[in-house]
């Protein structure tokens, strides 16, 4: 088991490393850069949308129950909008993502591979490096922390909604402790969370339908094991982001 996931590992770290080599040697293809960000980011809008909003609503929710149990409801909106910048927000948007992009990926080259249509890539003389994953890579990477970046936005107007709307929590005491205790570091931090995650599900969902086995049943596990590993994959990065970025750019 251990070995088959370090063989695992290294097989998804060659891909990358060819698709980054095929980057620096303008191979890939502009329009298919622009079609996966469409694909990505702009079709992937409505469920950001969704997760994030009622995300920031439910986290607004039990901060206001918790914090009203000590009688300090007025840091409500520090600790909510800290909690969603930095770590639920670019969670949440990469395992959204994962599920619906990186799965589509796996399935989409899958089906390719067992269809013999990448042999046939081979056979013309072009590299589905090049082709099919580098593009993929680089909207992934692109795209995962402006979906991020927007989720921010989403996530803060939902839990002002329900601090300030529906549980009464005062306008003013909102913003001005979400402003005076959350710093644009927490912001660039989970950017950076987002940018790993972005790399982390092109190169899982492409690998996976790359190595998919013959058959719809090959393509089928592809697909899943896609989702998975890379929802798996991306609580752990976030934990190891963690430890590494520091709480602040001052200590």
């Amino acid at each position: 088991m251990i070995s088959g996931f370090v063989e695992e590992l290294g097989a998804i770290f060659v891909l990358v490393w060819k698709a980054i080599a095929a980057f620096f040697k303008g191979e890939g293809e502009w329009e298919g850069i622009v079609k996966q960000m469409v694909s990505i980011g702009v079709e992937s809008v409505p469920v950001v949308t969704l997760t994030t909003a009622f995300s920031g609503m439910v986290l607004a929710l039990n901060s206001y129950i918790g914090f009203s149990r000590l009688g300090a409801i007025q840091y409500t909106g520090s600790v909510v909008g800290i909690s969603l910048v930095k770590e639920l927000i670019p969670v949440l948007t990469g395992i959204v993502i994962a599920g619906r992009v990186g799965a589509a990926m796996a399935a989409e080259i899958g089906t390719m591979k067992v269809s013999e249509q990448i042999d046939a890539l081979y056979t013309l003389n072009a590299d589905p490096i090049s082709y099919l994953v580098l593009p993929r890579i680089i909207a992934a990477v692109f795209m995962v922390p402006v979906l991020t970046l927007y989720g921010d936005g989403i996530g803060l107007i939902g839990a002002y909604f329900v601090s300030v709307v529906l549980m009464g929590v005062n306008p003013s005491s909102f913003t001005t402790f979400l402003f005076m205790y959350m710093e644009p570091w927490d912001i660039i931090t989970g950017l950076i969370k987002a940018l790993s995650f972005g790399a982390i599900i092109a190169a899982i969902g492409c690998y996976k339908g790359i190595s998919a086995k013959e058959g719809a049943e090959g393509v089928g596990k592809a697909t899943t094991s896609s989702v998975v590993n890379s929802s798996i994959t991306i609580l752990i990065i976030d934990f190891i982001w963690g430890k590494i970025l520091p709480w602040t750019l001052r200590g």
